[in-house]
C-alpha cells in the first residue's frame, strides 16, 4: 500500500472531521468544499484506489453505506428534489470514495473555492442533523 491517504488519515482520527455515519466496513463525513451544501463523502475503511479494484464484500458495503446515506440526505434536506451520487477518483485519486449530495433541477454541480477555508460552524450543524 502507499502512504496512508488523506481518507484513511481521516479515518484513523488523525485530521478531524464531520462524520456522519461509520460501520465496520464504511466511513462517511461531510465534505469541506462541497458542490452542494450537505455532501458526503462516503469511503471504505480499506484504501484502495479504484472502485472496481474492492473486493465484492467492501463494494457491497460501500454502496449499502452510500444508500443509507442519500436516504438521510433526502429526509434532511427535503426541500430539495434529488440526490446525486458521483465516483469520479480525480480530488483524491488513491482512495475511492464517493460523493452524494442533495441537489435540485437546475443547481446541481457548483464548483467550490478549494481555496476557501471552510465554515466549521455551518459544517458542524449540518453534521449533527445528518449524523445516525
Amino acid at each position: 500500500m502507499n502512504e496512508p491517504s488523506i481518507f484513511t488519515k481521516i479515518i484513523n482520527g488523525e485530521i478531524p472531521c464531520h462524520k456522519v455515519y461509520e460501520d465496520d466496513k464504511t466511513f462517511a463525513f461531510l465534505d469541506i468544499h462541497p458542490v452542494q451544501p450537505g455532501q458526503v463523502l462516503v469511503v471504505p475503511k480499506k484504501q484502495i484506489p479504484f472502485v472496481w479494484d474492492l473486493d465484492d464484500e467492501n463494494y457491497v458495503a460501500l454502496m449499502s453505506a452510500v444508500k443509507k446515506v442519500g436516504t438521510k440526505l433526502r429526509e434532511v434536506f427535503p426541500e430539495k428534489d434529488r440526490v446525486g451520487v458521483m465516483i469520479e477518483g480525480l480530488d483524491v485519486a488513491d482512495h475511492v470514495h464517493v460523493k452524494v449530495f442533495p441537489f435540485s433541477k437546475g443547481e446541481y454541480r457548483n464548483l467550490p473555492d478549494m481555496e476557501a477555508e471552510p465554515d466549521h460552524e455551518a459544517l458542524a450543524a449540518v453534521a449533527e442533523k445528518l449524523r445516525f
